[in-house]
């Protein structure tokens, strides 16, 4: 499967425009089975995800991170959900386990977040 390259133009302020290349890797196409996975697709996805993430978050007014950061750890909850179904029973034992382990890392994840966000909200409210 070849590698497709997608070009996006994105305003990230209001005085600039970046342009962003991604590259589909065939890692985000799915396996066929427990053989077929491709980990350095999977690899490059990952660190390619990192460093345009990076890119967005430096561009960001530091005035919007803290709506940028509570609305993360809304998305975290999608983390939650898939934890959960992986730690039901239709899994083996050493999957649940790890299950578990994610869930309880990703509700972490979550309740120290909103923390740090409300926290961050008492910066700015006026006494």
């Amino acid at each position: 499967m070849a590698t497709v390259i997608v070009i996006l133009g994105v305003g990230l302020a209001a005085n600039s425009t970046t342009t962003t290349v991604l590259m589909a890797s065939p890692a985000m196409a799915p396996s066929h089975g427990p053989g077929d996975v491709d980990y350095w697709g999977m690899v490059f996805v990952f660190l390619l995800s990192a460093f345009i993430g990076l890119g967005v978050i430096r561009r960001v007014s530091r005035l919007l991170h803290t709506p940028l950061m509570s609305l993360t750890n809304a998305i975290s909850a999608i983390a939650v959900v898939g934890a959960i179904l992986v730690a039901g029973p239709d899994y083996p034992i050493e999957i649940r386990v790890l299950g578990l382990i994610a869930l309880f890392a990703s509700v972490t994840n979550i309740v120290s977040g909103f923390l740090i966000t409300d926290r961050m909200l008492k910066m700015f409210k006026r006494d």
